[in-house]
């Protein structure tokens, strides 16, 4: 080695420094993705601990029992979310109908421009009950199979909220187990780098609930003002695609705009993607800044990248968890790089 230039050498113990750690990191993805079951319910109940936090902190302060607070904070969170999803659900039911014939309307309008001869919709309904009959098997398994997926997400969904309350109740004693277990003097930076992880969490967990309502409202009042059929099914759309960046304001907006064009026409489909846009605006250039950029310093890009290898790992709960995760890196990248800087 010492006949290699001190460049060379350099980069190949750069080269081995970073084959390491994608090797350690592939191995923990594909752990992960083999224990799911019980690393998805630890994720999911990190973000809800940091979105309770606050409420548990405040039940604390003013006396209450840890153990009495935190099982308020979960009730609370039970309620809370029950009523979102039984608001969203309802609102859905109300006017899926309608959303759904709107939808229909446009694609046969797009069929008719667009379409090729013997793929339009009505050839394709044609088919279709050829079709379940000739893969009726097929679709039974696959309904076994859908079910057995909803019974390990409601296992999944329990689980976390369990993990939620131990770890609010014990929330007190994380940063004594972390001191515990890092070696040697490294204590101090251990603690300040899960501290900075769990605010990145925290920032994104708030920030995008704060903006998911902000957006909800703003487009339904929109699409309400317009007249645009199911406005608050697809306000209610809104706020759960809020959580996934970019590509939930996409796929809402899009609806909203295709219903739009199927029951109210052209021009106001052009209002409808006026109304997305400028509530898009609005996020990008005034919530965000303002809500989240004190805890998320990361470019655009970044989050985009994230959200795309988080989707190739584990589909839609990859992309829900691709950013806080990030988000979480970045805060341990920026407390290293500033405890470096000062040595």
């Amino acid at each position: 080695m010492q006949l290699l230039p001190e460049s060379v050498r350099r980069f190949a113990a750069w080269c081995a420094v970073l084959l390491l750690a994608a090797g350690v990191g592939y191995v923990g993805v594909r752990l992960c993705s083999e224990f799911r079951t019980a690393v998805t319910p630890v994720l999911l109940a990190l973000l809800g601990t940091a979105l309770l936090g606050p409420l548990y902190r405040r039940l604390v302060q003013v006396g209450v029992h840890r153990s009495v607070a935190a099982a308020l904070t979960c009730v609370a969170v039970v309620g809370v979310v029950g009523g979102a999803v039984y608001i969203v659900v309802a609102a859905l039911v109300d006017t899926g109908d309608e959303i759904v014939s709107s939808l229909k309307d446009a694609a046969k309008s797009l069929a008719r421009h667009f379409g090729a001869a013997g793929t339009s919709l009505d050839d394709l309904a044609g088919n279709a009950k050829d079709l379940l009959a000739k893969f009726g098997g097929t679709a039974a398994s696959n309904v076994i199979s859908g079910v057995s997926v909803v019974a390990e997400a409601i296992a999944m969904a329990v689980l976390a909220l369990l993990l939620v309350f131990f770890f609010l109740r014990d929330s007190h004693l994380v940063v004594g187990a972390l001191r515990a277990v890092a070696p040697g003097s490294s204590a101090d930076m251990v603690e300040a780098m899960a501290r900075r992880a769990f605010q990145g969490i925290e920032g994104f967990m708030r920030g995008t609930t704060v903006i998911a309502f902000i957006d909800a409202v703003c487009i339904t009042v929109g699409l309400l003002i317009l007249r645009v059929p199911g406005a608050v099914g697809l306000g209610a759309l809104v706020l759960v695609g809020a959580y996934i960046p970019y590509l939930g304001a996409f796929l809402s907006g899009a609806v909203a705009v295709l219903v739009a064009l199927a029951d109210r026409g052209f021009v106001i489909a052009l209002w409808t993607l006026g109304v997305v846009l400028a509530v898009q605006v609005l996020e990008g250039h005034v919530l965000q800044p303002m809500i989240q950029s004190r805890t998320m310093q990361m470019h655009p890009a970044v989050v985009m990248l994230a959200i795309t290898a988080g989707a190739s790992v584990a589909g839609i709960l990859g992309m829900l968890l691709a950013v806080p995760l990030t988000a979480a890196a970045f805060g341990v990248v920026h407390e290293l790089r500033a405890r470096y800087a000062t040595d």
